[in-house]
């Protein structure tokens, strides 16, 4: 399968079903610092979670929905990306991230995701790609930032996590505000 370098020894890659085990040790690593903002580490608990997660994304790419993308480094999962949403028929989709605490820091995330939404524009046509982000969670918003995406505005206390209601930052670039690509 394929992968796509990200620095000497960062890679993104699909993560599929098969990474069920390696998904879930990777859970299992960073959950305190990803679920601190994130359901993710919530929902991925033991390796039936991990594989019905993982498959409920294979259902999605097969179908033209979301799709999900692991990053190793050095040969290990630490972290990854995703198109959450991906509502091709509408040109709308929404990019989301998730990193093991020790793989912070290293610009992996930004660049991944400026690989899926140069993508999503360059190939599939969109015309919109979203980020939304807990406004406690910095590390994410800067990196819609650092995508060059606009604060949108505030769902105030919008979405339940861990029972206390969070409120979640939308923001959003338009294919036309994307940087023109790079020229041989």
């Amino acid at each position: 399968m394929f992968s796509i370098d990200l620095a000497d020894d960062a890679q993104l890659f699909p993560l599929e079903v098969w990474h069920a085990e390696e998904f879930l040790a990777h859970m299992d690593r960073g959950r305190e610092f990803i679920g601190e903002h994130i359901v993710l580490a919530d929902i991925v608990t033991d390796l039936d979670s991990a594989r019905r997660f993982l498959s409920s994304y294979a259902q999605k790419t097969a179908a033209d929905g979301g799709r999900i993308y692991g990053i190793r480094v050095g040969g290990t999962l630490v972290g990854g990306v995703l198109f959450r949403v991906f509502e091709a028929d509408l040109g709308n989709c929404e990019v989301g991230c998730w990193l093991e605490p020790e793989a912070a820091g290293r610009g992996l995330v930004t660049k991944a995701c400026r690989i899926l939404i140069d993508w999503a524009f360059r190939e599939r046509g969109m015309h919109r790609a979203e980020w939304h982000a807990s406004a406690a969670n910095g590390r994410s918003l800067a990196v819609a930032e650092r995508l060059g995406m606009t604060r949108e505005g505030v769902l105030r206390e919008s979405y339940p996590h861990r029972g206390v209601r969070q409120d979640t930052e939308i923001w959003a670039v338009l294919a036309r505000e994307w940087p023109p690509a790079p020229t041989a």
